[in-house]
């Protein structure tokens, strides 16, 4: 087993980082959204170890991620002109655009699709990161498959330990859901993954934005489409009002057990005297504080009720299509 240095991104760490990539380890690093787990994209055992440490399915593409200055155009065969301009809108920050693949990386980055998903993010270490290293870096979130998706470098830690060797500590992340995913092979932009940029931002952009619904048993065109996905450990519910949850609760206590409740900051009222974990009032509080209630959840609770907030518009599609998948729960964003 090897040893798993928590570093900032600066100096040697950086220079670790490079020449573990260019071995063809894997590297975990600090985004804006959560925690990526990178490897060289051009390479397919690099690629596949990500798979394996992950235990990720083999049809679930993954995102490609560089720094602001690196030219995209040898990756992709072309653009719309309104994805130019959603790029200069919002790049570098949380939007994955999906492309037309060249096919100069692994074919197991995109698992057989004619597509490539390319994101810039826009944290200071991510952005060290991919400069020092100056290559396309595949990583899907530094997280077990289906697991809470890690928003600090001790989550990353926690699945990871022994397996990586490096993990380039940005501190918590701030955005805290993943990052939104837009098709931009048509000739109107479409969400793949609702995240912090939201069909209104792209719309008011480029003049329209649509929205793909999934079909069951279709092939994944996006990262984070598992019906469930991002989920605790522990036992978990979902309910749509105080009365269920509080039921709920009284039960799992009357079995001898330790419930607690994941709730906005508008219900917290109802729940006088429980454990609470408070989501926030609004949606981007929501958006930053979810995966790390689920990752206390799991740590403290028996059985962890998620009562489903009030708020709506903006980034709560997002926030609500990560809790709902967390518990299990049929999206209807």
């Amino acid at each position: 087993m090897m040893q798993t240095r928590i570093l900032r991104a600066e100096g040697e760490a950086l220079h670790l980082a490079k020449e573990y990539l260019e071995r063809g380890e894997v590297v975990a690093f600090h985004t804006e959204t959560v925690y990526g787990l990178g490897a060289d994209a051009r390479s397919d055992d690099a690629v596949r170890r990500v798979f394996a440490l992950k235990g990720r399915p083999s049809d679930n593409p993954l995102i490609v991620h560089v720094h602001a200055e690196y030219d995209i155009s040898p990756l992709i065969d072309g653009e719309p002109p309104y994805a130019a301009a959603l790029r200069r809108a919002f790049l570098p920050g949380p939007l994955t655009m999906v492309y037309p693949s060249k096919g100069k990386v692994s074919k197991y980055v995109s698992c057989g699709l004619e597509t490539l998903a390319i994101r810039v993010p826009s944290s200071p270490t991510a952005q060290a990161f991919l400069r020092a290293v100056d290559l396309p870096v595949a990583a899907p979130s530094a997280n077990l498959s289906k697991h809470v998706s890690p928003v600090t470098a001790g989550h990353v830690y926690d699945d990871f330990a022994g397996e990586i060797p490096l993990i380039l500590d940005g501190g918590a992340c701030t955005g805290g859901i993943e990052s939104t995913v837009l098709d931009c092979t048509g000739d109107v932009p479409r969400i793949l993954r609702q995240g912090l940029v939201t069909r209104e931002m792209i719309a008011d952009v480029a003049g329209d934005c649509g929205v793909y619904r999934p079909q069951r048993g279709e092939r994944p065109k996006s990262p984070g489409m598992a019906y469930r996905h991002y989920s605790p450990s522990c036992r978990t519910a979902y309910c749509r009002t105080a009365e269920e949850a509080e039921t709920l609760c009284r039960e799992e206590e009357g079995r001898g057990g330790t419930p607690y409740i994941l709730c906005a900051s508008a219900d917290l009222p109802a729940f006088s005297g429980r454990n609470v974990l408070d989501l926030g009032g609004t949606g981007e509080e929501m958006a930053k504080n979810l995966y790390a209630h689920l990752r206390t959840a799991e740590r403290e609770a028996t059985l962890l009720v998620g009562l489903e907030p009030r708020e709506r518009g903006g980034v709560m599609a997002g926030v609500l299509n990560r809790m709902r998948r967390a518990f299990g729960v049929e999206d209807e964003t």
